[in-house]
């Protein structure tokens, strides 16, 4: 019995002291997230004038709201198993469980409903284009985030190059800016009256160009989601075996105290 009992508190120590120390590390992570998120706001502010209308859903936004709800889940499972405090274990599996349903429910969603969101996006940008674009050079304008995703994934446009012509900016002229050229050159957007110039635009549009560009990515995507999936079960797991350990401890402790006082 005796060794059982030491053996008991031995795993016990390990599962704590492993929880405590993985937690720490997650709440690193979640500085590092929180960090990325920042640069992201302060480097590429502009990117949320693309799609007006989904500004909340941007990267530096969703990197923001991760980061925080990550620190918060970290902090009460440190807390919890280094104070051993059932209120912070029970917290912390709550919150896991929370976090666990959002991201079933939201990956559920966006799955369904997928081909209904890229076809939003879709009109979002192509309305952004013929009423929003102009060609002033400022940085974070609409015009200069063009200007970096055509010149990143070689394309034009979002469907083809053909978004372009007579927009607001420059009606009744077909042109596209001059990022939209493979060998950027000043005036090379504007087309030429034999219309020779096209064939040194871009074909691909930007919409097909970045969803391939998140094709050739899917095995990052899916082994960030097997590793947060195991972090989540070995939470979940640790913490309720650590919150049955203290109450089971501090019963037992009550109940030597309460026997003691009676003899």
């Amino acid at each position: 019995m005796k060794e059982e009992g030491v053996m008991g508190r031995t795993g016990y120590t390990c599962i704590r002291h492993v929880f405590c120390s993985l937690n720490v590390l997650i709440w690193l992570c979640a500085c590092g997230i929180l960090g990325a998120g920042l640069w992201l706001r302060l480097a590429y502010s502009g990117y949320a004038t693309l799609v007006p209308q989904y500004s909340f859903a941007s990267a530096d936004s969703l990197l923001l709201a991760a980061g925080c709800v990550t620190f918060v889940i970290a902090f009460f499972g440190c807390c919890g198993a280094w104070f051993q405090s059932r209120c912070m274990l029970i917290t912390y599996f709550s919150l896991v469980i929370l976090m666990f349903l959002a991201e079933f429910m939201l990956g559920t969603l966006a799955f369904a409903f997928r081909e209904n969101l890229a076809r939003s996006m879709r009109e979002e940008l192509l309305y952004g284009i013929e009423k929003h674009y102009n060609i002033t050079r400022e940085p974070g304008t609409l015009s200069t985030m063009w200007d970096h995703i055509h010149t990143e994934f070689h394309c034009c446009g979002v469907r083809d190059y053909t978004d372009w012509f007579q927009i607001e900016a420059w009606p009744q002229e077909d042109r596209v800016p001059d990022s939209c050229c493979m060998q950027r050159e000043r005036y090379c957007g504007r087309l030429d009256p034999e219309g020779r110039n096209k064939e040194l635009w871009y074909k691909e549009g930007c919409a097909s160009a970045i969803q391939m560009w998140l094709v050739t990515r899917l095995h990052v995507v899916g082994t960030v989601g097997l590793v947060v999936g195991f972090l989540q079960l070995f939470g979940l797991v640790a913490s309720m075996i650590l919150f049955c350990t203290v109450r089971h401890k501090r019963s037992s402790h009550t109940y030597k105290s309460y026997d003691t006082t009676n003899t």
